[in-house]
């Protein structure tokens, strides 16, 4: 049978990885896997092992989990030899990363569930550390991800679970090229997969060339293996860096390495990291801060967050990272405390308590460490109170450098007489700004609505808040009435019915408590059942409120209360009657008495908007968690509020996190005009040409230009049977270019949590109808060459957007497993009726159809196990491949060996063969010259047939 294309593609893999420095090594099946094992390992820590001492070392490497082995791996180990002595030795050498025995092999046997043979796995030492799946060019990747899930659960952890060592995974189909951490039992989603760039944030993916020469190059997989993989001990998973945390990292320490001796301050010898919000600045913080506190010239690394909300969420993400690695302070008294022993290398603190720790009286208790090195982290430097602290820092410690991380910096444009970040932190070490992240799919883009929320007057000549001094206008209760009617008309469409929750952003406390009141008199009044929750800060001597606040208390007010009696309650009484809301809510005794009081409640309330199982549906806010609050449940954000600059950026980011394929975009629904600031503060960081990257069009943008494209196309071909009417190749050529756009508006629509059908000018049968129509007429257009091609290669790219996860023989598959799941025959009935509409319709399906008919006919009804279905599968593809193949060469007379190598050069660099290349297949007599054509067009037939049929959109080999 012939070779398929990832199978030059390995072999050309593994010939570039021999350059690049691996010994090759062939190993059939686990039996060799343990005798190359016990070589290598002998040889790394140059030492021999008996038969009975190896076996010591077995029992140690089949303990765990694949985290519990990742643990393992990284541990010096200890067995007691055969004459009683004390034997100690490594399995990988993590401080000296290069110092390791790399080697490479490919299709290893493992008889588990099912019998797997795994395309390249690179040694280290003996184990195998990474894996590479391989697939054919014009396969998705995700069908590598999904084959590697299925090893997971069928193979990896048979006989002596080797396997379950791998800590990397790489999967490619040659010109794409990702990689991602081994989850082991855990779920783990697409969206964890990594492309690796360059330091400017470009993708290497080419897996030959750029991906090989740098990822897998053997130091520098080691070193990600030793160095750039967390242990999360929290979930139990292992969690690699992404490539821009990675230099990040790499740069702070280079830095740091670089100023061995300091002499005074010198801000030269500091730098910032600018990551946007959302990236994971937490992970490449705590990595930075672990790496540096083993340098044995440093003696302290101090992270210092802006709040004591953050000091908790930073201390409870190291901790997830690392159990114990982190020494917080409770007050400024234990701060000092903690800096004056030894003991403690990594210390999260507040910069407020840093501030006092450093000032007044406590100056003497910080004497013996005036001159330590120290390395400070500041997460999110750019916080305006930040200045005072700083020259405090610089003018107390005299051997220290500072380090900031920040998602929205303080540039020039956006000072507003403040320093800037450089002022205070030096260069700029590494870049990764928004539109970075949405290209690698690291956050989501902002869909943006600007609501109009009073009519234009004659005197109001523009909506530009800047403009507009009538600051009643956007006070006046009328506005806020009709702006929480709009809210609770609409927040199901945004949430997606409830899945997910909101924030609302606000001018001013007051303005809290307005909107609260408002919210919680239409609830009282059936006019909603929103849970909403809220928290404001207090003054001890608060000003007064402004009488529309107290209006609007009254308004809410019932008769007897003594709001009624025009009593004016303070902003702490408000706060504290919205607390018994909460704790009536959700059944919980939190109180604000005190600071440690109020902290908790702050707690409360993000948790509720946190967890998975959101409880809260909008939290309503004026500042507070504006900044440093993640939550992947967020995906709404209604903003009442003059944002600008980095607080646009920052507040708009809390809503893009990504989730799941569920949450497509953050949701930013304005009641003033901030279109302007918008696009200033996204120019400003990210790039001129970022706004149409970073924001969505409206969504009824985007229904106008389908139904603009829907009627145009009606024109041509008014019913679905006027496809066949079309005669001239450019009356064909219109239709596909015009179905084809609306395909695209339909992609882009469909995102939208408010899409329907309804709102469209043609529906969904009639859209499906006329998609059947392109994909048949596409087919036969295709031959017609006259010099059309380069546009017909950008249509098969779109219908491939479209269709790659969802209409290809993994979906039959899925749909099998489905229909051998039901034990309703109307539920079987249903799905039997939905692969017979795949298999009739589906272009890419229908060279397949025999055969899939046949794998249902006989083999599903014998298959017990739906968990085998994909393999069974795979299994039976194979055989009737090979079939085919035998039929093909006995048939036309064809050298077995010749037609392999053609099928694999065919395959690989995906150009139909020449006819003389056809007729050299044949052995012993040729044709003659009047039957070369017919002879060479009749195997070439078959050739695509059989690729067609056996390659194409065809999942697993």
């Amino acid at each position: 049978m012939s070779k398929q294309s990832e199978q030059v593609l390995e072999e050309q893999l593994i010939t570039q990885l021999q350059k690049l420095g691996y010994q090759y090594v062939t190993i059939a099946d686990e039996k060799s896997l343990l005798a190359n094992l016990k070589t290598q390992l002998e040889k790394h820590n140059r030492i021999q092992f008996s038969d009975s001492e190896f076996e010591k070392v077995l029992n140690i490497l089949n303990k765990g989990s694949v985290f519990e082995k990742a643990k393992i791996l990284r541990q010096k180990q200890h067995i007691i030899r055969d004459n009683g002595d004390n034997l100690y030795f490594e399995f990988i050498q993590s401080e000296h990363w290069c110092q390791n025995q790399f080697q490479v092999t490919n299709q290893i046997t493992q008889q588990g569930k099912y019998e797997n043979r795994y395309d390249v796995t690179l040694l280290i030492n003996g184990l195998p550390l990474v894996q590479i799946e391989l697939k054919r060019t014009n396969l998705a990747m995700r069908e590598a991800f999904n084959q590697i899930n299925r090893y997971q659960k069928h193979s990896y952890g048979a006989g002596q679970g080797l396997f379950h060592f791998v800590q990397l995974f790489i999967i490619s189909n040659g010109v794409n090229t990702k990689y991602f951490s081994n989850f082991g039992s855990h779920k783990q989603e697409y969206l964890q997969t990594f492309h690796w760039t360059d330091e400017n944030n470009k993708p290497l993916n080419n897996i030959l060339t750029e991906f090989a020469d740098t990822f897998l190059e053997p130091c520098h997989i080691s070193k990600m293996i030793c160095k750039y993989i967390v242990l999360n001990e929290t979930d139990k998973i292992l969690m690699v860096l992404r490539p821009y945390q990675y230099f990040a990292v790499e740069n702070i320490i280079k830095k740091v390495s670089e100023n061995t001796i300091l002499n005074g301050y010198d801000i030269g010898k500091n730098g910032y990291i600018w990551h946007t919000t959302g990236s994971g600045k937490t992970l490449t913080s705590f990595k930075a801060s672990q790496i540096l506190s083993t340098i044995p010239a440093i003696e302290k690394v101090v992270f210092v967050v802006d709040r004591k909300d953050l000091d908790y969420q930073t201390n409870k993400e190291y901790d997830k990272f690392s159990k114990g690695c982190v020494s917080s302070a409770t007050n400024t008294d234990d701060l000092i405390r903690k800096f004056n022993e030894p003991n403690n290398k990594v210390i999260v603190t507040t910069i407020q308590k840093l501030n006092n720790a450093i000032s007044g009286r406590n100056l003497y208790k910080m004497k013996n460490i005036l001159h330590q090195r120290m390395v400070f982290i500041f997460d999110e430097c750019h916080r305006s109170q930040f200045g005072d602290t700083h020259q405090n820092i610089v003018s107390h410690f005299t051997n220290i450098q500072l380090f900031g991380f920040t998602g929205t910096p303080i540039l020039a444009e956006n000072a507003n007489g403040e320093k800037t970040t450089t002022s205070l932190f030096g260069k700029c070490l590494h870049k990764y700004v928004i539109t970075d992240a949405i290209r690698d799919e690291n956050v989501l883009r902002f869909s943006v609505e600007y609501i109009k929320t009073f009519k234009q007057k004659e005197h109001i000549i523009d909506l530009k808040i800047e403009q507009i001094n009538e600051t009643e206008v956007f006070e006046a209760p009328q506005r806020k009435n009709a702006i929480v009617d709009y809210i609770v008309q609409h927040h199901d469409q945004k949430t997606q019915s409830g899945k997910f929750c909101a924030m609302m952003c606000v001018q001013d406390i007051d303005a809290v408590i307005e909107y609260y009141e408002i919210f919680k008199r239409k609830k009282l009044n059936g006019e909603h059942n929103l849970k909403i929750a809220t928290i404001f800060s207090y003054a001890q001597n608060e000003d007064p409120m402004e009488e529309r606040v107290v209006q609007q208390l009254n308004m809410a007010a019932e008769p007897q209360t003594e709001y009624g009696n025009n009593y004016i309650p303070h902003r702490r009484e408000l706060l504290e009657t919205y607390v018994h809301d909460f704790n009536e809510m959700f059944g919980m005794s939190e109180n604000i008495k005190d600071n440690e009081g109020f902290y908790n409640y702050y707690n409360a309330v993000a948790r509720k908007s946190k967890h998975p199982k959101h409880e809260t549906d909008i939290l309503l806010v004026a500042n507070m968690f504006l900044t440093g609050y993640d939550s992947k449940n967020l995906n709404t954000l209604y903003v009442d509020k003059n944002l600008q600059y980095h607080g646009l950026i920052q507040a708009f980011s809390r809503t893009n996190r990504i989730l799941d394929k569920n949450k497509t975009q953050g949701n930013i629904v304005c009641f003033r005009n901030l279109k302007d600031r918008t696009d200033e503060a996204i120019t400003l960081f990210s790039n001129k040409e970022a706004i149409d990257e970073i924001i969505l069009e409206p969504y009824e943008h985007y229904v106008a230009k389908f139904n603009e494209t829907a009627e145009k196309m009606l024109k041509l071909v008014p019913e679905v049977r006027s496809v066949d009417d079309l005669y001239t190749e450019d009356d064909k050529m219109q239709f596909i270019i015009a179905f084809r756009n609306l395909m695209r508006f339909y992609k882009k629509m469909s995102h939208y949590t408010e899409f329907t059908w309804d709102d469209l000018g043609i529906d969904e049968q009639l859209f499906d109808s006329y998609s059947g129509k392109y994909q048949d007429l596409k087919e036969t257009i295709k031959h017609l060459g006259n010099g059309k091609t380069s546009i017909l290669n950008d249509i098969d790219f779109e219908l491939e957007l479209i269709q790659s996860d969802t209409i290809n023989v993994t979906y039959i598959i899925q749909l099998l497993i489905k229909l051998k799941s039901k034990n309703n025959s109307k539920d079987k009935e249903n799905i039997e009726k939905e692969v017979a509409n795949l298999l009739n319709s589906q272009v890419s399906l229908r060279s397949k159809r025999e055969l899939i008919d046949k794998f249902i006919q006989e083999n599903l009804p014998v298959i017990e196990d739906t968990d085998t279905i994909p393999d069974e599968f795979e299994k039976f593809w194979n055989e009737e491949q090979i079939k085919a193949f035998k039929a093909l060469v006995d048939e036309e007379k064809l050298s077995e060996e010749k037609t392999e190598k053609l099928l694999e050069n065919y395959l690989f660099a995906e150009r139909e063969p020449l006819r003389d290349e056809i007729l050299e297949l044949i052995e012993g007599e040729k044709p003659s010259i009047l039957q070369r054509k017919k002879t060479g067009d009749r195997i070439l037939s078959k050739i695509i047939s059989f690729v067609d049929t056996f390659v194409n959109g065809v999942t697993g080999k």
